[in-house]
């Protein structure tokens, strides 16, 4: 049996974090009746107010009917506002509603708070190691997204 390369351990890793994480937010706020692909999207748009759905599509690496489905969904639950624009009423621009910004707020706060709580139960060194290596998996996921901007030219 061969040893994993480094790129085959760390994907394992990653996949294996964010599941950990999924479950741990869960626990965290078990009223929260919202996926995670509807977080993602309500962040996604915190980070990019205004956007229209193919530009959180494209953004989330996610088809355009899904991201109509879920607005649908978010903007029922009066989380999500749509507005058509005023030049061309074809465009439409998203915003997160005051409901949906603390939806947001709570999502970020309870994995900042897994985190913390994990990372007291680590070694001092550990600690200090992933607290260094955040500029570089900072540097990772650009390279990740050059890569899927990339493959989508």
């Amino acid at each position: 049996m061969s040893a994993e390369t480094p790129d085959v351990a760390l994907a394992e890793v990653v996949a294996r974090l964010r599941r950990a994480m999924r479950r741990a937010a869960r626990n965290a706020d078990p009223s929260n009746t919202l996926s995670v692909a509807q977080l993602e999207l309500l962040s996604c748009l915190a980070e990019n107010p205004g956007a229209g759905p193919s530009r959180l599509a494209h953004v989330l690496r996610l088809a355009p009917n899904s991201v109509t489905t879920m607005v649908n969904g978010l903007r029922a639950r009066e989380l999500v506002t749509r507005t058509s624009g005023e030049d061309d009423r074809r465009t439409v621009a998203l915003e997160l509603t005051g409901q949906g910004r603390e939806a947001v707020r709570r999502w970020h706060g309870h994995n900042a708070e897994i985190l913390e709580t994990a990372m007291a139960r680590l070694h001092p060194a550990w600690q200090h190691l992933l607290t260094a290596a955040l500029p570089a998996l900072h540097q990772l996921v650009g390279a990740i997204d050059d890569l899927a901007e990339d493959e989508r030219r």
